[in-house]
């Protein structure tokens, strides 16, 4: 620490009182002396205190997983807004095909000497992934909120929707519509969130002795994935089909027509998010509605509260998801029975 101050004091020209000074945010320094001892941190590559990161810009690192969900934009715009009337410019990152990881992002976050990140859809999800880049943010106590179910331990503030009560909704509503064979479409095995929602479909499958809780694919989240899973579930005789995303559910229903099925004549949809044109596709799907606007605003009061120095809990903030029923899901339509000889007769 004594180097330290010594290094950055002569760099500025100061003394190492006044660089003691800053650091500790003590008042009676002028703006002029207080950026050089801040610039001379930065160019010697020393840490800044917590307090005092990203105070150059204010900036907010926001990270997500892709931008072909039409989620995620959606996400990052209510984000972006919400830290702009706030003062702090967000910077988005999102993880490429060509190489640039998640982790990578964090360095380079953290090169910018951003005042904390917002995680939306990271490798938190995942019980096999990497998680090092999150332990070393919280090991240098750099402000950071995860959005939507993480693996247990990792110590950041936490918002999500309730998953379990998303597939209680889809499932009551399939069960209204009479379908009796509901089939599951789910992420990677190890995908916090749909490892959420097969609990509750297990759950909700014991008081329906008519479905098998073993109709659950796992596939990938993409059109392809939701297509692929869609296509063995009809194959085994489900008319009902709860999908984790709405991109999934979209394959779903490419699925149904490929095999020559209705949508929602012989097969029932539902996906999930509600993501931008979800009522403009054919037909209109039916999709459990995350609430984004309400988990954006309070992933950044979360973020820029911890900034301010404030303590906030580590427990998770869980928000309601909303039914919204369109045009994918249907009565169950039962075929007429067959006409008797006596009948045909008469």
């Amino acid at each position: 620490m004594t180097r330290r101050l010594a290094e950055v004091a002569k760099y500025a020209g100061v003394s190492e009182a006044t660089v003691s000074r800053v650091l500790n945010g003590k008042p009676g320094i002028s703006d002029a002396t207080r950026t050089a001892v801040l610039t001379a941190l930065d160019v010697l590559g020393y840490e800044r205190p917590t307090k005092l990161r990203g105070e150059r810009a204010r900036l907010v690192g926001l990270v997500l997983p892709e931008l072909q969900n039409p989620i995620f934009p959606a996400f990052a715009e209510v984000v972006a807004g919400a830290l702009s009337k706030r003062g702090f410019t967000p910077v988005l990152c999102t993880r490429t095909a060509d190489g640039v990881s998640e982790a990578d992002y964090v360095e380079m976050l953290l090169d910018q000497h951003v005042s904390g990140i917002i995680f939306c859809g990271g490798l938190y999800h995942q019980a096999a992934a990497e998680h090092e880049h999150y332990h070393r943010l919280h090991e240098r106590g750099l402000p950071a909120v995860l959005v939507n179910a993480a693996i247990d331990d990792l110590g950041f503030p936490r918002v999500s929707v309730d998953d379990g009560h998303a597939v209680d909704q889809a499932f009551n509503h399939l069960v209204s519509l009479g379908h009796k064979r509901i089939g599951l479409i789910l992420g990677p095995a190890d995908h916090a969130p749909s490892n959420r929602k097969l609990t509750a479909f297990e759950g909700a499958a014991r008081f329906n002795d008519t479905v098998n809780p073993e109709d659950v694919e796992r596939v990938i989240f993409s059109m392809e994935g939701g297509r692929a899973g869609a296509t063995r579930l009809i194959k085994h005789g489900v008319t009902g089909i709860i999908c984790a995303s709405d991109v999934q559910a979209l394959g779903a229903i490419r699925a149904a027509r490929r095999l020559g099925r209705e949508v929602p004549d012989d097969i029932s949809v539902v996906g999930f998010d509600d993501s931008l044109f979800m009522n403009c596709t054919d037909p209109p799907l039916t999709t459990v509605r995350q609430p984004i606007q309400a988990m954006g605003q309070a992933a950044v009061t979360l973020l820029v509260s911890q900034v301010a120095g404030t303590l906030v809990p580590t427990e998770e903030m869980l928000f309601e998801p909303e039914l919204v029923v369109r045009g994918s899901t249907g009565a169950l339509k039962v075929a007429p029975p067959k006409a008797t000889k006596a009948a045909s007769a008469a």
